[in-house]
């Protein structure tokens, strides 16, 4: 998890093309800051920490937690429906297909002991704002991706899972995809370049500057790929204490809360 935290902090200052498409960059500066994937990761892990097994309160668990989180970061980036849903009476499922269900469902990848519940979960995450079929498939396969790179299946056993079960084209390279990249938010392009830039990289870093080099919504794309990366890779000591030291100490506590379970699953 804390993998898509950093990758979202890396990615923050890059949004909109910012970087000129290059992996050549300073990775950490002062004003690199978690956006909107990390107040929303941390809540839907705090959500999952409850360990419910009923769908519906765990439906509401989230949704209070991810309104919680959301008005007390209201500074994050938010996309507008989504704006509105965090500070609705009555928030309901707005049919959306865009990135958020992914950039959130880290957490997921690591709590759960077979490829079907890691799923079925994800589902329950998304669903609750993110109800369109692809929104829900976004959030399922980055969840998934996470579980195998945990459970030590290779990356082209990753691959083709993703492209057998959810229909993901990953023919194209980076320096395919790079040119005529630009501002796309929807779930199936945000995964399928976030999950690229995974498969050719060379550790968590390297994985990182790939996502960020792609230009657009560049702190997604780093948390969905660093979500992945490190499950694969793992992450060097150094960047995990930067990770922890950029974000607010409640979100630390629940990092660590999460880390303690997660170890029983791994």
């Amino acid at each position: 998890m804390k993998g898509a935290v950093l990758g979202d902090i890396i990615g923050s200052r890059f949004e909109f093309n910012c970087n000129d498409k290059t992996k050549k960059f300073e990775l950490l500066i002062d004003r690199c800051t978690f956006t909107d994937d990390t107040v929303m990761s941390i809540a839907v892990a705090q959500s999952l920490l409850s360990d419910c097994q009923d769908e519906t309160t765990l439906e509401r668990i989230l949704v209070k937690n991810m309104q919680k989180w959301g008005r007390r970061y209201p500074d994050g980036g938010y996309g507008g429906m989504f704006r509105h849903w965090l500070i609705s009476d009555n928030p309901r499922p707005y049919h959306s297909y865009g990135n958020g269900s992914a950039m959130r469902v880290s957490s997921v990848g690591w709590l759960y002991d077979s490829l079907q519940e890691t799923e079925h979960i994800a589902e329950i995450t998304a669903r609750v704002t993110h109800d369109h079929p692809d929104g829900i498939k976004g959030a399922q396969a980055t969840a998934v991706a996470i579980w195998l790179a945990r459970t030590g299946h290779c990356k082209e056993e990753i691959r083709s899972l993703m492209t057998e079960r959810y229909g993901y084209d990953f023919s194209r390279t980076l320096n395919e995809i790079r040119p005529s990249h630009g501002m796309d938010e929807t779930c199936p392009a945000t995964v399928i370049e976030a999950l690229t830039a995974f498969f050719e990289a060379d550790d968590y870093e390297d994985a990182v500057r790939n996502a960020v080099s792609l230009g657009g919504d560049t702190d997604t794309l780093a948390a969905i790929t660093g979500g992945v990366a490190e499950a694969y890779f793992g992450m060097p000591e150094h960047l995990e204490k930067e990770c922890m030291e950029r974000i607010p100490v409640e979100m630390q506590e629940v990092i660590h809360q999460f880390d303690s379970v997660k170890r029983r699953h791994v």
